[in-house]
């Protein structure tokens, strides 16, 4: 088997396999999106905001896999927003599940054969930058990507020039003219107060960070740490979709050997259930805009 048609088995899909899947959503649903929303941990009430749904469960679209983390309710729904026609994942794919970092984006690919324009990723953060809060959210303009640094890029095998070109720019990965209509639109909402601007740096987990990666992550330039994001972000990028992305910043790293805090995912879902109706109407009143 050659690497243009190989298998699924081993982690890694055709331009065919991936066209079934999107064939199937689009003969299952009138909906047509040109907008696709992620959801991070405790963020899947924003599917929750969209009209005349469509759900389809994960383990009933073809090839698609399941997430099996707390917080991520693990479905696909089509619906309006704001009158605006969008897909929602209610729960995303990590890494750290054992899925294969093509596994892991399989879903943007999708995405993209359906037409949708633009990718909005949400995920919940550790907060490396001493001036962020718990509960601030901050507008990703750019991303670390420590995964790829060891060669686990989705975009390493055979290139399928359907998709994108082999070698993909990634220094404009977060679309300029949306993080300015985020601004924009915080200020009309009132959410500016706690809206920040930063680097994401992606580490695989599952395990939280130790005091000196942290200290490692702040001397690269990261604001804001998580487990996921950036390869649905590198994918997307790849396939010429626009991109934004939002972090929700959670919890405070430790970077102090005698602190007693403990960095846990119950103390994350219980922010994200605190914040999450400022980024609900944020997300809401940016949609129109698009």
């Amino acid at each position: 088997m050659d690497a243009a048609t190989s298998s699924s088995s081993q982690g890694r899909y055709s331009y065919d396999e991936y066209k079934e899947t999107a064939d199937w959503l689009l003969a299952h649903t009138e909906q047509r999106p040109k907008v696709a929303i992620i959801c991070g941990s405790g963020l899947g009430g924003l599917a929750e905001l969209l009209v005349d749904k469509t759900v389809f469960p994960y383990k009933d679209i073809p090839r698609f896999p399941v997430s099996t983390v707390q917080g991520h309710v693990g479905q696909l729904v089509f619906g309006k927003l704001q009158g605006r026609e969008c897909v929602c994942m209610q729960g995303r794919f990590h890494f750290y599940e054992g899925y294969s970092i093509q596994m892991v984006t399989y879903p943007v690919r999708v995405f993209f054969l359906l037409g949708v324009e633009t990718l909005i990723v949400t995920n919940a953060a550790g907060g490396l930058n001493s001036s962020y809060d718990v509960g601030d959210i901050m507008l990703i303009k750019d991303h670390i990507n420590m995964p790829g640094f060891a060669g686990q890029n989705p975009l390493c095998g055979h290139n399928d020039e359907r998709f994108g070109v082999r070698f993909p720019c990634m220094s404009d990965a977060y679309d300029r003219e949306l993080r300015a209509l985020v601004k924009q639109t915080a200020e009309e909402q009132g959410c500016d107060s706690f809206l920040q601007e930063g680097v994401y740096c992606m580490l695989a987990g599952p395990t939280y960070e130790t005091i000196a990666e942290c200290k490692v992550l702040q001397m690269l330039g990261a604001d804001a740490v998580g487990m996921s994001t950036v390869p649905e972000v590198v994918v997307a990028r790849h396939c010429g979709l626009r991109v934004l992305g939002l972090s929700l910043i959670t919890n405070k790293v430790v970077i102090d050997y005698d602190s007693n805090e403990k960095a846990n995912h119950e103390e994350v879902l219980r922010t994200t259930k605190h914040r999450t109706q400022d980024l609900q109407r944020l997300v809401s009143h940016l949609i129109p805009k698009i």
